[in-house]
């Protein structure tokens, strides 16, 4: 039961923290309200980018529902989402709020490492 409500409570604080970092992303962007988090239908690529953000994140909120993850383990998949989602930021400040090819290549590269983690620890 102690550890069922560490696993609570570490996800119960890894939602808030990533509601808020997508939130101040959105704040301090300099588009037209596209960002980390944010479906904008003008831009392709930052909208693939993000809804696989969003995938991981509920493959990892699951993970620790059901038990399949502990606390450590997805404290260090959301640490890796959110440089993940830093590096987004940066990519698309230098392109005026796009992304480009090389950029959505590479941030998929990244969340394709990230997914074949949460396989391992959900599956070991």
């Amino acid at each position: 039961m102690k550890n069922f409500t560490h696993s609570l409570l570490v996800l119960a604080a890894g939602s808030l923290m990533f509601t808020g970092f997508a939130a101040a992303q959105t704040s301090t962007s300099t588009t037209s309200g596209a960002g980390p988090g944010v479906v904008d239908p003008g831009h392709p690529r930052v909208n693939q980018v993000n809804r696989r953000e969003q995938r991981q994140q509920d493959r990892i909120a699951n993970g620790l529902k059901n038990d399949k993850l502990n606390a450590n383990q997805a404290a260090n998949l959301e640490k890796r989402e959110a440089n993940l989602q830093t590096q987004e930021q940066k990519d698309m400040a230098q392109h005026n709020g796009h992304l480009s090819k090389a950029d959505q290549r590479q941030l998929n590269r990244k969340e394709n490492r990230i997914s074949k983690s949460i396989y391992k620890d959900k599956h070991q």
